[in-house]
């Protein structure tokens, strides 16, 4: 019998690349989607038939019980979340209900539906916010610094309070920045390299960014979810840091796109107020040595690679 997995937020970056990994390794992979007005599946679109999508929202607790007893899952990846942080400050509270109080609602449906799952939360790095000390590790106090990173804050700390409380194999992940090709234009790795492609195309002339100094420990995606699967396959359920324990900052990442297009940056970029934080978070730099020691776990692409990886692929997008 092969396992079955269900992963919420299929459609998104970690989702999309989570199901291929499950997929390879011979898991009957189940999705849980949002019913939209518009709905966009360009991510799994190459998985589609190999899939099966059940509707569910995480503002819903009945949609949750129904899709965990049609999917019956061996493990549960909770992925599903309001992902950008900028948006968080101009919906709070429904990032709250998503983030926050949605991960209650799930944990609430697999108590009642499938206790002997296991179960994986996607905590932040931003939940570190205003850090208390350099590097952050599982052990690092919370302050977070936006709505998300609050939100989720809650999200965490009630999957360790279920798992603490009712026996679950409940973990969390707490990632840090973890882009790919499949990132959502909105953020600024993936708005960094589009335009980088676009301008290089004569289809752009600029690119509007705000603080340029603001430093990230930055991975790829799909090294990411490999570390997500190999928390699962541990007996024990613990929380884990997931980062590459390098930061760049946004010139860094500038520099790096911009020299893969063979373009001049200073021609091309424009400060603008618009995009600085209303708090911004100061050093954000994971230590993933506990991941390493107990899931053998270490990044394999490092940050110059994946931004030119990222530019060649929206190059190879723009052309078509």
């Amino acid at each position: 019998m092969s396992p079955t997995a269900l992963i919420t937020g299929v459609t998104g970056q970690d989702g999309s690349y989570l199901a291929e990994l499950l997929l390879e390794k011979g898991y009957d992979v189940h999705g849980m989607v949002r019913r939209s007005s518009t709905e966009r599946f360009d991510r799994i679109e190459h998985l589609r038939d190999r899939l099966t999508l059940h509707q569910g929202d995480l503002l819903d607790q009945r949609s949750l019980v129904d899709t965990l007893r049609a999917s019956r899952p061996d493990e549960i990846y909770n992925l599903a979340a309001m992902s950008f942080v900028a948006v968080s400050w101009v919906q709070p509270t429904l990032t709250a209900e998503f983030s926050g109080v949605g991960v209650t609602r799930i944990l609430e449906a697999v108590r009642e539906t499938c206790p002997h799952a296991r179960f994986y939360q996607a905590s932040s790095s931003e939940m570190f916010g205003k850090v208390r000390e350099i590097p952050q590790t599982e052990l690092t106090p919370f302050y977070p610094r936006s709505p998300y990173g609050v939100a989720k804050a809650y999200g965490h700390f009630i999957t360790v309070n279920y798992r603490e409380s009712y026996d679950l194999h409940a973990t969390s992940g707490i990632l840090f920045n973890h882009e790919s090709p499949r990132r959502g234009l909105e953020f600024v790795t993936r708005k960094i390299t589009w335009h980088a492609a676009a301008i290089k195309l004569g289809l752009a002339t600029k690119l509007h960014l705000g603080n340029l100094e603001a430093e990230r420990d930055w991975g790829y995606a799909k090294d990411y979810v490999e570390a997500m699967w190999l928390m699962l396959q541990r007996d024990e359920p613990e929380d884990f840091v997931i980062a590459t324990g390098v930061t760049h900052s946004v010139r860094d990442c500038v520099a790096v796109a911009f020299d893969q297009a063979g373009l001049d940056v200073d021609e091309h970029i424009v400060v603008d107020p618009q995009f600085v934080r209303p708090a911004e978070v100061d050093h954000l730099i994971g230590d993933h040595s506990k991941a390493t020691r107990l899931l053998g776990w270490r990044p394999s692409t490092d940050f110059e690679s994946l931004i030119r990886l990222m530019v060649d692929s929206d190059l190879a997008l723009l052309s078509r």
